[in-house]
């Protein structure tokens, strides 16, 4: 019975096993799918046994291209003395870059005739905004609207330069009025601009007393050029053509003429050069504050002979040589403070006293031309105020310098003579067809 029993439930047993491991066999047993594709199977990314699978990261974008050299420029101010490698140096460019630069220049332009009207700008480069290094790589100079100067770096320190010009016209322009109290005054209502009234007063310096010998009701006449771009834009204003100044009813006239040399000067109606050997007043813009002769002394307190003349004028104004000569002495020289002795001749010498500084070009034995800066006013030595004590001295003797028979300048004769007196009449010509400008031109 048992046995029976045992028989019987067999194929029940099995059946049971077989029917739970059978799906297990299935799956573990089954042929995959690459054992049914002949030939080698090539894996399109393989991992090593044990090891992770990389981690997918986001590409970094590539860096921005690389930008140029950024390009600086920066305008120099110029101020009365300036040298130009002193302010290119102040600007920040090596002294050997600005000598080579200055010397490319020279073939184009005289560095001596920087002017404080003048532009400068200097330009440099540098790799990024944050660097602090700088090149110099260049300089303009504009003399005025239509020049311009240029000098570029072009490699190994070395330097070109070059000069462009723009197209101008040239016109010309009358001015007239009566001097009421000063000529200063009455040019400014007559709209002559600033830098041609200074003009006037320079070529009418060596023989006209400004502080003494005008008086009111004198009148002034002037015709000088302007020069317009094409849009008619003022570009700059040129020289003095002609001037005449009626001092008690007498007329001085100049005339502007070039000589058979290429030079440029002024001369009276007869051929007279208005330029004479020595200045009266060696400073513009100043007023004589004290004349040559006896005079309670400021500071002493009695009476004393003053031997020369004083212009007031603030301290820093230019002082200039009154003529050609040789500088004899530059250096302190007791109750006249900063001294200079020019000596122009076997006969004449000029003094100059209480200068603040000298010109680094007016040494001991250097020559110096006529307007150029020897020095600026000061109140050095015995002096109550910024002036110039200026003196005249005759063989050695000083000599009132108001009234001092000056050495004649040049007087023109034979051919020079006859080419003049044509000259002169074509200006005159010129000058009675122009109509009267009271506005002329701004005060530049």
């Amino acid at each position: 019975m048992l046995n029976s029993v045992f028989v019987g439930r067999v194929p029940m047993a099995i059946l049971v096993i077989v029917a739970s491991v059978l799906p297990i066999w299935l799956l573990d047993f089954r042929p995959s799918d690459a054992s049914l594709v002949e030939g080698p199977i090539e894996l399109e990314h393989a991992v090593p046994v044990n090891q992770a699978a990389p981690v997918e990261q986001a590409v970094p974008p590539a860096p921005p291209e690389a930008a140029g050299p950024i390009p600086i420029d920066r305008k120099i101010r110029i101020s009365r003395g300036d040298t130009l490698m002193g302010l290119m140096i102040e600007a920040g460019i090596e002294r050997i870059d600005a000598y080579n630069a200055i010397e490319a220049l020279r073939l184009h332009f005289d560095p001596r005739r920087l002017r404080p009207e003048h532009e400068i700008v200097a330009s440099f480069t540098k790799e990024n905004e944050a660097a602090e290094a700088e090149t110099f790589t260049g300089l303009i100079i504009r003399p005025d609207r239509a020049v311009e100067y240029a000098v570029r770096r072009t490699g190994d320190g070395k330097f070109s330069a070059g000069k462009s010009v723009k197209e101008v016209e040239r016109t010309l322009v009358r001015a007239e009025g009566v001097i009421r109290s000063s000529l200063y005054l009455s040019a400014v209502e007559a709209g002559v601009p600033a830098g041609v009234l200074q003009e006037l007063v320079r070529i009418y310096s060596w023989d006209v007393d400004f502080q003494r010998s005008i008086q009111p009701d004198d009148r002034f006449d002037v015709m000088y050029e302007r020069f317009f771009a094409r849009n008619g834009t003022h570009v700059r204003n040129g020289e003095i053509i002609y001037a005449n100044l009626v001092l008690q009813g007498d007329g001085h006239p100049l005339y502007r003429h070039t000589l058979a040399d290429g030079s440029a000067d002024y001369f009276d109606d007869k051929g007279k050069s208005a330029r004479k050997a020595l200045m009266r007043t060696p400073i513009n813009g100043a007023r004589l504050s004290s004349g040559y002769g006896v005079r309670r002394h400021p500071i002493l307190g009695f009476n004393k002979m003053h031997r020369g003349v004083d212009f007031a004028a603030p301290t820093g104004t230019p002082i200039y040589a009154a003529g050609d000569g040789t500088v004899v002495f530059r250096g302190r020289n007791g109750a006249y403070g900063n001294y200079v002795r020019i000596r122009h001749n076997s006969e004449y010498s000029t003094a100059y006293a209480h200068l603040s500084k000298f010109n680094r070009r007016a040494r001991n034995g250097q020559r110096v031309k006529q307007g150029q800066i020897i020095g600026y006013v000061g109140s050095t030595g015995r002096s109550t105020g910024p002036h110039l004590h200026y003196e005249i001295l005759r063989r050695g003797r000083q000599t009132n310098p108001m009234r001092v028979r000056m050495p004649s300048g040049r007087n023109l004769k034979g051919e020079a003579l006859a080419r003049f007196r044509t000259e002169r009449a074509r200006i005159e010509e010129e000058f009675a067809g122009l109509t009267i400008t009271r506005k002329a031109a701004s005060a530049d």
